[in-house]
């Protein structure tokens, strides 16, 4: 399958990071039947969500990137006390691609890097060496090490799932 390397992908090779892309039918939403299509297990493959905090002033501050299991669901209460707020709440679909200007199914944090977002990854990450994450576009996801996934975004490793 041919493709154009996405921004993410253009991130990893200038920071010298090695990873794999891993291919699937764009038009697949859900990151467990992704994960079937790439024969891993569903725990390993990461979905991107973006979640709004309430601002100060009632303006929302900085949105939150929050990288999750494929298999689990974020947990909103939990994510709230890790940002030291009473409530969060996710972006709607339309939110998230005005804020990231990249399509649901193709957000990544690789591709989002400077441009203010807070980047949280499930500790369950941390039971992997090699995890997948959206190569920042639908059809796309790129495999590497947990690791350089943190190092590169600046993530957090968090436990905020049910």
């Amino acid at each position: 399958m041919s493709y154009t390397k996405t921004l993410a992908m253009k991130v990893l090779e200038g920071k010298k990071v090695p990873y794999e892309v891993t291919p699937y039918p764009a038009d697949m939403r859900d990151a467990e039947e992704i994960a079937a299509v790439l024969g891993v297990p569903s725990a390993q493959v990461f979905k991107t969500l973006v979640v709004l905090p309430p601002g100060p002033t009632g303006k929302l501050a900085k949105p939150i990137l929050v990288i999750i299991p494929a298999d689990r669901q974020l947990d909103l209460k939990k994510l709230a006390k890790v940002v030291g707020t009473k409530k969060v709440q996710m972006a709607t679909h339309k939110e998230a691609e005005a804020m990231t200007g990249l399509q649901v199914g193709g957000i990544s944090a690789l591709a989002l890097l400077n441009k203010g977002f807070v980047v949280f990854l499930d500790a369950s990450a941390q039971g992997y060496e090699m995890i997948y994450v959206s190569a920042g576009q639908k059809g796309l996801d790129v495999k590497l090490k947990v690791a350089d996934l943190v190092k590169v975004t600046g993530a957090k490793a968090v436990d905020v799932t049910e």
